[in-house]
């Protein structure tokens, strides 16, 4: 067993070990990465040869947290794992996104990463190892993969950039950011931050960077101990540059007076569908590569395309590299939610809804390293409709997740506190058209339905999805709000979210090595001016929080109790806030939080919300019950000797039947009834039992010439009747007859 280890030293004491030789020998690349007492198996195996028809990369990046790594049984009925969750998507996403653009071109072969958390301390997180794992796994392996390539979290905590940060120093950070790249340059970037600047932002991937060199060379390291230096040889793809030749100068001036007609998305590509069928029916009867054929015509158009941005300034739909689409926007489009917005830039649409709930609507996220409740929700659909394509819909995509995600992370920094606005808030983001960044419009849609809604944010929030064209001659262009075409054909995508004070959230992708920070700087200035403007734009259909909140919209108000009344409140099986539920209508939730008992009630009617409030408060901080007051109740039950009757909630009365009229009464039910309220009078305390006396004819006016009664007995009171003085009588009388 030849077994091979490297160590990472970042100089926070917490050193990573790598180790490659001992755990899943018939992978093509296995290892364990550790830090502390958390672990991680990845392993990685492609197959030898592609698929037929494949010309692409059939790459998937799996990443697994197991119950049993934090010693805990899953949820559900079957106690195993199930689907990933989202958190555990997000994980492969940013994995994948930065391993993907790292494989060769040509490169069409299954490949298959997967990384499983076998171990986990509370100090030490296993995301921010996951693509060290991954990028070690093809390290040690002999599939062809450009690296060596890793990711790191770098947080500010205390003004401190710090990479790799642990649960607690995190929870404290104002900056959360994933950031891979290679030896030489950034791949990728995701984030949320405090309202940071741009310098700040790129601080941390400068911190990171440092990071992530030692990481390679660590990976360099690993790669000769396994003897790995020289990778697999593959032929995926056919090529013939006599061919590539004939189709770029036949189409590319064609292609290029295209692209600079500045016409729409449609038009567009019906015209270089018809420049593709002019040069095909050229060909005559002459047999050629399908697949080359369509290559090539792909090049020709993207080298078009690219030409004219970096020659002329000018985009495929007449645009500068500085521009916005058009943007119109309107609120309360939608009668039947909370709050609602349409945002439309250029052909990219989204319907935004907002409903508001209680802390019952709250999702509980019970993951295996982490149990939480989430007031703040985001959901992001994107129909095949919205491009103008008809496919199967088969469940929430792993993109459909990242970009709501995306989307949340830019909000809910912006959201009010929880004093502020007590409610569960979801977003929905319906995308409806699509030709570049939805996932921007989703943040502007959203911060429009929220000031609908009545939310008062903090500030609001815009987004913008740059580009960038880089020849690697020196020459590049830096594009704002850029089109789906030029996503594809571009060599960046950045998208950034912020407020008036700085940036909240972001997400960029580089396809090119090299990216100096000098460009950087200028994406993301050029960046601040679009968000700037979007902004702008926004402000002018809806610019403040309404007054209130939707007529329909729950109302909620939050009071706090001790949290010995919690129980006194819920009553023995639930019976006591049931029965306030059933009757004031409102809907109460009880919580612990922080050693104080949070109660929630809410209701679409004030009235009922007050009504709950009170019969609360007497519970919780009960009033003391004076002698001589008189009070209203409901009656509890009804005997034959008497009435017991709500003093207060919690706190019962016997009402006796004497007491209910001045005259002689045959039956309770014949004065008072179940349910009934009734008003009655404390008339004092019994010096025996201690129990109060109530008195309901006390309040009635007492008739002329009233005689009082001898009182009655009943069942409860024969004790009182002097049934042992009696018997003494008739004994005496019996005594004397005797006597005499």
């Amino acid at each position: 067993m030849n077994i091979i280890n490297q160590t990472i030293d970042l100089g926070d004491g917490r050193p990573v070990h790598i180790e490659s030789g001992k755990l899943a020998k018939q992978a093509h690349g296995s290892v364990v990465v550790r830090q502390g007492d958390t672990m991680l198996l990845a392993t990685a195996v492609s197959n030898f040869e592609a698929s037929e028809g494949v010309d692409f990369l059939p790459l998937t990046v799996d990443y697994r947290e197991k119950y049993a790594a934090a010693g805990r049984f899953p949820g559900g009925f079957f106690k195993r794992e199930a689907r990933p969750s989202d958190t555990e998507v997000l994980t492969m996403r940013l994995v994948d996104r930065a391993l993907r653009p790292t494989f060769p071109s040509d490169y069409h072969a299954e490949v298959q990463v997967m990384m499983q958390v076998m171990s986990v301390d509370d100090v030490n997180m296993p995301d921010s190892l996951a693509c060290l794992a991954a990028a070690s796994a093809l390290a040690v392996s002999d599939i062809p993969f450009d690296g060596p390539i890793t990711e790191v979290r770098v947080a500010r905590v205390d003004g401190e950039y710090v990479v790799n940060p642990t649960h607690e120093q995190l929870a404290s950070a104002d900056m959360d950011m994933m950031i891979a790249g290679s030896l030489d340059s950034i791949i990728m970037v995701e984030g949320e931050m405090d309202e940071v600047s741009e310098d700040d932002m790129l601080q941390a991937i400068a911190t990171a960077h440092v990071a992530i060199k030692k990481q390679c060379e660590a990976q360099v390291e690993l790669t000769k101990l396994a003897g790995k230096e020289t990778k697999r040889e593959y032929s995926h793809e056919n090529h013939d540059a006599d061919f590539k030749k004939e189709v770029l100068d036949a189409m590319y001036d064609k292609c290029y007076e295209i692209a600079s007609r500045g016409v729409g998305k449609e038009e567009r590509s019906a015209a270089f569908r018809e420049v593709k069928q002019a040069f095909v029916a050229g060909l005559g009867d002459r047999e050629v590569d399908s697949n080359m054929l369509r290559d090539y015509v792909k090049a020709a158009e993207k080298k078009a395309v690219r030409d004219l941005i970096l020659n002329e300034g000018k985009r495929l739909d007449g645009r500068k590299t500085t521009d916005i689409r058009d943007i119109w926007c309107e609120v309360d489009y939608l009668p039947g939610p909370h709050g609602s917005a349409v945002f439309t830039r250029g052909e990219t649409q989204s319907l935004t809804t907002l409903t508001l709930g209680t802390s019952d609507d709250q999702q509980m996220i019970d993951g295996a390293f982490s149990q939480r409740h989430d007031k703040f929700l985001l959901h992001y659909n994107f129909p095949p409709f919205c491009t103008g394509e008809a496919r199967f819909l088969r469940g929430t995509s792993r993109r459909e997740i990242g970009h709501g995600n995306l989307a949340l992370r830019a909000l809910k920094g912006m959201l009010p506190s929880v004093e502020d606005c007590p409610y569960t808030i979801r977003l929905v983001s319906e995308v409806l058209e699509s030709n570049g960044s939805s996932s921007m419009a989703t943040v502007c849609a959203g911060t429009l339905a929220l000031l609908d809604g009545g939310v008062r944010m903090k500030r609001p929030v815009s987004g913008i999805a740059m580009g960038m064209i880089d020849d690697g001659a020196g020459k590049y262009a830096v594009l704002s709000d850029i089109l789906g075409d030029e996503d594809h054909l571009g060599d960046m995508d950045f998208k950034v979210t912020g407020t008036e004070k700085g940036i909240t959230a972001c997400q960029m992708d580089i396809k090119v090595k090299g990216l100096s920070q000098e460009q950087l700087r200028e994406a993301l200035m050029q960046a601040k001016d679009g968000r700037a403007h979007i902004l702008d734009e926004m402000m002018k259909t809806k610019s403040e929080a309404s007054e209130d909140y939707k007529d329909h919209a729950p109302r909620i108000v939050t009071i706090e109790i001790p949290t010995e009344s919690i129980g006194p409140v819920i009553g023995p099986g639930g019976k006591i806030i049931k029965e306030i539920q059933e009757s004031t209508g409102a809907n109460i939730s009880i919580d612990e939080v922080d050693g104080k008992g949070i109660v929630e009630v809410s209701a679409t009617d004030k009235k009922m919300i007050d009504a709950a409030l009170n019969r609360i408060k007497t519970i919780a901080f009960p009033p003391t019950v004076e002698i001589g007051e008189e009070y209203e109740g409901v009656v509890k039950t009804v005997m034959p000797y008497g009435a017991f009757v709500e003093i207060l909630p919690g706190m019962d009365g016997l009402l006796h039947i004497s007491e209910l009229e001045w005259h002689r009464v045959e039956q309770v039910s014949d004065v008072i009834k179940e349910g009934e309220m009734v008003k009655f009078k404390v008339t004092g305390r019994d010096p025996k039992s201690g129990k109060l006396k109530l008195s309901r004819k006390v309040l009635l006016e007492r008739p002329e010439g009233y005689v009082e009664e001898k009182p009655r007995g009943d069942r409860r009171d024969r004790g009182d009747r002097g049934d042992r003085r009696d018997r003494g009588d008739r004994g005496e009388r019996r005594e004397r007859r005797h006597n005499d």
